[in-house]
């Protein structure tokens, strides 16, 4: 297993009232997902378009720390990513102006000021905004519309642990009722970051271990089926090895929720999940997070 693998309330405000769910596919409504081995200018090459074209639309990719089912923005024919002043951004199915605000690291009132007699709650998919660009702290490289995966701005390295916490990050809960470790978060003999595998029973169903919404649900090879949640304060969490999902992108779950099924590993014969928790793409041990 690799450290690679990445990887909502009902009433929400306007700026996050989406145009309608998207498909989760590997290349789909402009997004391009990242695969093993895959580099920046490979994925340039699939999605048909320049390298530096699809730098300036992901701002917050950085091309030494890809990780698997992380996904770019494919601009089309009609945007435009200036030197200065705004891009020329077209509206996708999930979009809202807080999730391109994430994307492009800006707010989402700048958004609204810069788009002026456009309402956020009445976004058209195939419209064209104006996205000031560089303003905020933070940039991202996941899906505006709810795909992974949300970095900061100095992403650090994947393989270093993260040292410090937000403190929404706190007593969460663990993702299966009946496990035990079978292997603890950290390096192996070879020095390489592992994340944690939890032994459970047969037909066990892993649960959210927070409220946040699926950026990714598919299968990765390897890893058989995996969810990844996004949460708040640039948090994920990553379900792999599951044998059946029970939840698909752009879903909205509670802490609790069931979000995949537990398969027999054909290796150990055990009921595993691999569960992995990160902060922009930063590994975490779970063990400081969960209650």
């Amino acid at each position: 297993m690799v450290m690679g693998v990445l990887a909502g309330c009902a009433n929400t405000p306007a700026s996050s009232q989406r145009v309608a769910a998207p498909a989760a596919t590997q290349i789909s409504g402009n997004w391009v997902a990242v695969k093993r081995g895959d580099t920046l200018g490979q994925l340039a090459k699939r999605a048909n378009v320049p390298l530096e074209r699809l730098q300036r639309f992901n701002p917050g990719v950085k091309a030494r720390h890809l990780a698997v089912g992380q996904r770019l923005l494919v601009p089309t024919q009609q945007e435009r990513a200036p030197a200065s002043g705004p891009y020329r951004y077209q509206i996708r199915p999930g979009d809202t102006f807080s999730s391109l605000a994430r994307h492009f690291g800006t707010t989402a009132s700048r958004l609204q000021s810069a788009n002026a007699g456009i309402s956020a709650t009445s976004l058209r998919v195939g419209q064209l905004i104006n996205i000031p660009v560089g303003s905020s702290r933070t940039a991202t490289s996941s899906a505006p519309s709810g795909k992974p995966s949300t970095r900061s701005a100095a992403k650090p390295t994947p393989s270093t642990p993260s040292s410090s916490l937000p403190t929404s990050a706190k007593r969460w809960p663990w993702p299966l009722d009946d496990y035990r470790i079978v292997r603890r978060f950290g390096p192996d003999s070879r020095g390489t970051l592992q994340p944690m595998l939890l032994a459970t029973q047969a037909g066990a169903n892993a649960t959210a271990v927070a409220p946040g919404e699926v950026r990714f649900a598919n299968s990765m090879r390897q890893l058989e089926k995996v969810v990844i949640i996004h949460h708040a304060d640039n948090l994920q969490s990553v379900y792999a090895l599951c044998e059946r999902l029970t939840v698909k992108q752009g879903d909205q779950v509670t802490a609790g929720d069931p979000v995949c099924q537990i398969g027999k590993s054909r290796a150990t014969g055990r009921y595993d999940l691999l569960f992995d928790l990160r902060q922009g793409g930063k590994p975490i041990d779970p063990r400081k997070v969960l209650n």
